[in-house]
């Protein structure tokens, strides 16, 4: 497995970026400037560079909104904290920065593939990583995550290993606390070089749900989280069943994602909270997508 850090540029962003240099050339010249003949706009500019910055700016996009490496890794990517129970047990997001204690200054892409979209580490042993949720990101959207990783400062700090409580111990020894890379069922998939067009549709919304499915189940239908503290309440029901979101409006779904308030005017609760600021960053054309294709789902009641 292999792809680009960062994604080049394309032959339209090229043309796009030579039109612009184009005009912002004449400007500065005036009304009667002339280019010179045969002059390219893009001369010395730095294309690899317009890539990365770019890149770069995509992946803090995807971080901000999309996929929850925060939440695990830490607002600086030295190390957070997944879970927290007395009862289940303590696991930390490693520290994947460059930083002394990081993980992934080593890391090539196929190490990358592997751990995110797989689960698995470079040295072959699963990982507490979800990737059923991130099996369907796209390649473009990986390398542009890994870009904008390599920009933050180096982080120095050494995560402890995970701890087991005593109801984790028992969901591990009896298979209840399964890892991603028993559960993901095709790890020879190929996966999609670029994500869908960033548009209001069904497909768009069903890439940007993939990453819903580890608590709210395949079919997005919910139902109780084994993986969880007994704390947690069951994933909510998000197909239009009855059960579900049959009488919820686009409103409803929006206030619920950008304030963590039910359309009953009830809070959510943990684990569910960690997703508003996902909401908050998330643009409207993700949301609506994404409502549209949770719509499109068809009626299946909760835990079903």
């Amino acid at each position: 497995m292999d792809f680009p850090i960062p994604t080049p540029l394309t032959t339209d962003e090229i043309a796009a970026l030579r039109e612009e240099r184009a005009a912002a050339m004449k400007t500065a010249g005036g009304p009667s400037a002339k280019p010179a003949k045969n002059a390219d706009p893009l001369e010395g500019v730095d294309l690899q560079a317009v890539a990365l910055e770019r890149a770069v700016t995509r992946g803090k996009h995807l971080i901000s909104a999309r996929y929850g490496c925060i939440a695990c890794h830490g607002p600086n990517f030295g190390g957070g904290e997944m879970m927290n129970d007395a009862a289940i047990g303590r696991i930390l997001g490693p520290n994947i920065t460059a930083g002394k204690g990081g993980r992934t200054a080593t890391y090539t892409p196929a190490d990358w593939d592997r751990i995110v979209r797989h689960g698995i580490k470079p040295d072959g042993h699963p990982a507490f990583m979800p990737s059923e949720d991130f099996i369907l990101m796209s390649d473009q959207e990986l390398s542009d995550i890994i870009a904008y990783v390599r920009s933050l400062p180096a982080v120095d700090a050494e995560v402890p290993a995970p701890t087991f409580g005593p109801i984790g111990k028992v969901l591990s020894a009896t298979g209840k606390f399964p890892l991603s890379a028993e559960t993901i069922q095709d790890h020879t998939a190929a996966h999609a070089a670029l994500p869908p067009p960033a548009e209001e549709t069904v497909e768009f919304g069903k890439h940007i749900a993939a990453v819903c499915t580890g608590c709210h189940r395949p079919g997005l239908n919910g139902g109780p989280m084994s993986f969880g503290p007994p704390s947690w309440p069951p994933a909510a029901n998000l197909t239009p069943d009855a059960s579900g979101l049959k009488d919820w409006t686009y409103e409803d779904f929006d206030k619920l994602f950008t304030t963590g308030v039910r359309k009953v005017g009830v809070p959510v609760r943990d684990p569910m909270i960690r997703i508003v600021p996902f909401g908050q960053a998330a643009t409207t054309t993700e949301k609506k997508a994404l409502w549209n294709y949770l719509t499109s789902l068809p009626a299946t009641p909760t835990g079903k």
